[in-house]
């Protein structure tokens, strides 16, 4: 379960970079070279996805959790905003989603 615990989080990751680079571009007039290493991100995100040993369906679902977390973590390291305790409960109630669907009993 850690494995797949980590490997949503670098897929999340992968997925935050891939679209936080032409955020820069198109709102902080950053290089439009920039928009080379983020399809390299999307591309490695989308790569990562195919990893999960679940269904694509599942993997996409369960997944979401992850990113939710990731995001937020990006809020607070990145872009430098205190999380709330909204934030947190969301977090854990995105983790408990999460978890029922990726740890269900296999067939």
């Amino acid at each position: 379960m850690l494995k797949i615990a980590a490997l949503f989080a670098v897929t999340a990751l992968a997925e935050i970079v891939g679209c936080y680079l032409p955020w820069l571009v198109l709102k902080q007039g950053k290089t439009a070279w920039l928009l080379l290493p983020a399809a390299a991100s999307l591309a490695l995100f989308a790569w990562l996805l195919t990893l999960h040993p679940a269904a694509a369906g599942r993997t996409y679902a369960a997944y979401g959790g992850a990113y939710i977390c990731v995001a937020l973590l990006w809020l607070r390291f990145v872009d430098g905003m205190a999380l709330t305790r909204y934030d947190a409960a969301g977090a854990v109630l995105a983790l408990a989603g999460m978890a029922v669907i990726a740890m269900q009993p296999t067939q």
